[in-house]
């Protein structure tokens, strides 16, 4: 879901900002941020040949940070059908909600089962795993003119909605989620 694929190699931080841009349009920016010592050990494998088709930021922009992190911003912009999120997946969906009013839903209980919740992990694997998540999250937000209704947390400003989602939460099934999160915006 949304990439979640390409940010669950370990030690990812990701944002998903999708800006509703007319009734029919929107702008879908995933920011993933990798750790300075995942990184680095990543940055070793591609340099010795052994990237496969999982490789840290094959469809974005890399940027390589002072601290030795990496940040990859991937932007798709566009009607609805054509956002794949950097997946070619359709994770979100969009749907008219009233006069210039645009419904966006993520269902959530894909996420969940992307995660691994249903497989069992011995007590190496779920300790390695932990390691790898534990302060990590990815950040979904939905904008547009006005949010007029939403179960995810409402800015001030009443612009945009956005849920953060601790992956250990996922990954341990102790996520409590609704079946979908969800924003109704105004379009611009």
């Amino acid at each position: 879901t949304l990439a979640l694929g390409a940010s669950l190699t370990g030690c990812i931080d990701a944002d998903v900002d999708v800006a509703i841009t007319s009734q029919t349009t929107a702008r879908a920016t995933m920011t993933q941020t990798m750790g300075a010592d995942f990184y680095a050990m990543v940055k070793m494998s591609a340099e010795s040949g052994e990237t496969g088709s999982d490789e840290f930021c094959a469809e974005g922009d890399l940027t390589e940070n002072a601290d030795g992190s990496a940040t990859c911003v991937i932007t798709e912009e566009g009607p609805f059908a054509d956002l794949s999120m950097g997946e070619g997946e359709e994770a979100m969906v969009f749907a008219p909600a009233g006069p210039g009013l645009v419904r966006v839903t993520l269902p959530t209980a894909k996420m969940t089962s992307e995660m691994g919740v249903e497989e069992e992990m011995d007590a190496d694997t779920r300790q390695m795993i932990e390691a790898f998540f534990a302060g990590h999250a990815i950040t979904i937000r939905v904008s547009g003119a006005e949010v007029v209704e939403t179960n995810m947390s409402l800015a001030a400003d009443k612009r945009s909605a956005e849920q953060v989602l601790p992956f250990l939460d996922l990954i341990n099934g102790t996520a409590d989620l609704p079946d979908e999160l969800f924003a109704v915006v105004r379009a611009p």
